[in-house]
Parts: C-alpha cells; structure tokens; sequence
C-alpha cells in the first residue's frame, strides 16, 4: 500500500469514529430530554446500583 493512501484510510476512519460518537452523544442528549422528571425521594437511576465502601476483589 502507498504511504498517502493508508493516511487517508486513517483519517477517513477517525471522521466515522467522530461522526458516530457525535450521533450517539446526540442520541444520549435526547433520551436525557424524554425522561420524566424524579419525584423527590427518588433514587437517581444512574448511581441507584453503587454500593458504597470497599469493593469485593476482581479476582
């Protein structure tokens, strides 16, 4: 393959990489937007699972 050809390859893959998590950044937005708003008292579902203290081993 020619050097100017495997640049371009690069650069065409990094603007999908871009243009995919732009979509998905836009997609999260839009879900974000669509909730229905937490009465008070309501655990946030986003740090509903965390336990807090020490973490049980990986391994």
């Amino acid at each position: 393959m020619l050097p100017g050809r495997t640049k371009r390859q690069k650069e065409q893959e990094r603007a999908e990489h871009r243009r995919k998590k732009e979509e998905e950044k836009e997609r999260l937005k839009q879900e974000k937007a669509n909730r229905p708003p937490r009465q008070p008292g309501e655990p946030d579902p986003d740090i509903a699972d965390i336990v807090p203290g020490p973490q049980p081993p990986l391994f």
